[in-house]
C-alpha cells in the first residue's frame, strides 16, 4: 500500500470506530460546555481577584478537554489490539514502521484541527460572560495561548498515543495518565517544587499563562511536553516493531 493509502485507511478506522471519533467530538464539546458552564456562574467572580491571570483563567476548561484528548490518544491505539485486529492491519500494511508513523500522523493531525478549534472557542466564547474583565485575542500572551492550546491538547494525545502502543491496553493508560494530570502532578509540584515544572502538563500549560516566573518560558515549556510525547512515540514504535501481533 502506498503511504497515502495508509493515511486513508487510518483516517477511515478513525471516523467509523464511535468510542474514537465520539472521543475527539469530546475534546470540544467537553472543554465548550465547562466553559459555558464555569463563566456563566463564577467567572466574573474569579476576575476579581488580586492574583487572577486573565489568559490562563480563559483556558480553564482545556484541563477538562485534555482528559477528552488523552482518551482519544488512548482509544485510537487500542483498537488495533482488540479481536486480532492489529494482525490484519499488518497483513494490509506489512511495513510495520509505516503504519505506525501513518496511525500517529493522523492521530496527531485530527487532535492538532480539533485542539486549535477547542482553543480559540473556549477563548472566545468565555469572554461574552466577563462582562468588564473580558479580555481580547489583543491581549499580551493570548494569540500565544489560543496556538498554544491546540498544539498542547495534539501532544498530550500523542503521550496517551504512544504510551497505549507500548502498554497495548487504553485502560492501562487512561489509570495511569487520568489521575496523574488531575492529582499526582499537582502533589508531586507541591513537593518538588521547581522540578514539577519539567512534567508533560505542568510544563506545557505554561504556554497558556500570561506570565512565567520559573525557569521554563511557555514555548520551552511546550517543547518538554514535545519531549515526552516523543519519547512515548518512540517507546510505542519499538513494541510494534518487536512484539508479535
Amino acid at each position: 500500500m502506498s503511504t497515502t493509502a495508509v493515511l486513508r485507511s487510518e483516517w477511515i478506522k478513525i471516523r467509523s470506530v464511535r468510542s474514537v471519533s465520539g472521543s475527539l467530538i469530546a475534546v470540544f464539546a467537553a472543554s465548550l460546555l465547562v466553559t459555558l458552564l464555569a463563566f456563566s456562574t463564577v467567572g466574573q467572580a474569579e476576575a476579581d481577584t488580586p492574583d487572577h491571570d486573565p489568559v490562563f483563567s480563559a483556558f480553564y476548561a482545556l484541563n477538562f478537554g485534555q482528559i477528552a484528548a488523552i482518551s482519544f490518544g488512548a482509544t485510537a491505539v487500542s483498537s488495533e489490539f482488540l479481536n486480532g485486529a492489529l494482525r490484519i492491519s499488518l497483513s494490509a500494511v506489512p511495513r510495520r514502521g509505516l503504519f505506525y508513523t501513518a496511525k500517529m500522523a493522523v492521530i496527531g493531525a485530527l487532535a492538532l484541527v480539533v485542539g486549535s478549534v477547542t482553543s480559540l472557542s473556549t477563548f472566545v466564547f468565555g469572554q461574552l460572560f466577563m462582562g468588564e474583565y473580558a479580555i481580547g485575542l489583543g491581549e499580551p500572551g493570548a494569540v500565544r495561548a489560543v496556538i498554544g492550546g491546540g498544539i498542547y491538547l495534539a501532544l498530550m494525545t500523542l503521550l496517551a498515543s504512544g504510551l497505549t502502543a507500548l502498554l497495548r491496553s487504553a485502560v492501562a493508560v487512561l489509570s495511569l495518565l487520568v489521575p496523574f494530570v488531575l492529582i499526582v502532578s499537582f502533589v508531586v509540584g507541591d513537593i518538588a517544587g521547581g522540578a514539577a515544572e519539567y512534567l508533560p502538563d505542568r510544563a506545557g500549560q505554561l504556554i497558556l499563562h500570561q506570565t512565567q516566573d520559573g525557569s521554563l518560558g511557555p514555548w520551552t515549556g511546550l517543547a518538554v511536553t514535545a519531549g515526552w510525547a516523543g519519547l512515548a512515540l518512540l517507546a510505542g514504535w519499538w513494541a510494534v516493531n518487536t512484539r508479535d501481533a
